[in-house]
């Protein structure tokens, strides 16, 4: 089916991104619509981080352009993607690991009136206010993702599965309308994994929240994702739902020379 470009909630048009003399990103294209589950996957090297890194500011491309609902986005910065509903999942720096569960949730929303060194009125008042409705906001949200429990915590001692429930708060506590999740299985237990996973179907399903995901891990990517993007050789490669995907014969080409078993979900 055709899909109209006022359907696409992220357009990615033409997109290049050259490192040195090696062309990460080779005019890629293709729209993620709104209300969907995404999966963007492809073999190493395929330019699928370099991509992430475009789509949410974090590199210039060299061509192309980002559209968010329509608006042309390409180059801005991260915190300004943020503010549009447009969110990436990452790492818990290293700084912050030292601090409580709650209080990474609290770092996150922008332009916090504490925050704003160019208002020579300190208000008190309404600093308080506001730090206490943020405190909520992130006791909401960490009870949404199961982690009420760990929020004194520090952030470093969470396992491997509890920090990427931990990233996905991050994103909750700005009201997004797309998140990009990078690698969301990646050291994570079975365990965490089903939790993370019903998790962003519920966050899709009830919320209305459109995602956009990396994955390595197939199955996953086979039972959640709808459409399923394949990139090789930092082009788009394929598109289309996992059953239509998984048999095609250049996808299992672009994987190990065709060994069809990387695919199975």
């Amino acid at each position: 089916m055709h899909q109209h470009a006022d359907d696409a909630l992220l357009s990615i048009r033409g997109l290049v991104k050259d490192f040195g003399g090696l062309r990460a990103v080779n005019n890629c294209s293709f729209d993620v619509k709104a209300g969907t589950i995404t999966g963007l996957i492809g073999p190493n090297g395929a330019g699928k981080t370099t991509l992430f890194g475009l789509v949410s500011g974090f590199h210039k491309p060299d061509a192309g352009a980002v559209l968010l609902r329509g608006e042309d986005v390409t180059g801005l910065p991260p915190h300004e993607l943020f503010a549009k509903g447009l969110c990436r999942t990452f790492q818990i720096p290293r700084e912050q690991k030292g601090m409580t569960v709650l209080e990474n949730l609290m770092l996150v929303p922008p332009g916090q009136i504490g925050e704003r060194f160019w208002n020579p009125v300190f208000r008190r008042g309404a600093v308080w206010r506001q730090e206490r409705q943020l405190r909520e906001k992130a006791r909401e949200v960490l009870e949404y993702v199961a982690l009420s429990k760990l929020e004194n915590e520090p952030a470093g001692s969470l396992s491997g599965g509890q920090k990427k429930l931990l990233e996905l708060a991050r994103t909750l506590m700005a009201d997004p309308v797309i998140v990009l999740l990078d690698e969301p299985a990646a050291g994570v237990n079975p365990t965490l994994m089903g939790r993370l996973r019903e998790k962003i179907e519920q966050l899709n399903q009830e919320r209305g929240i459109t995602f956009l995901l990396i994955e390595h891990d197939m199955p996953l990517v086979m039972g959640l994702c709808d459409p399923v993007i394949v990139m090789n050789q930092g082009s788009k490669l394929v598109e289309g739902p996992p059953s239509v995907v998984r048999e095609d014969p250049r996808v299992l080409e672009a994987y190990l020379g065709g060994q069809s078993v990387a695919l199975d979900g």
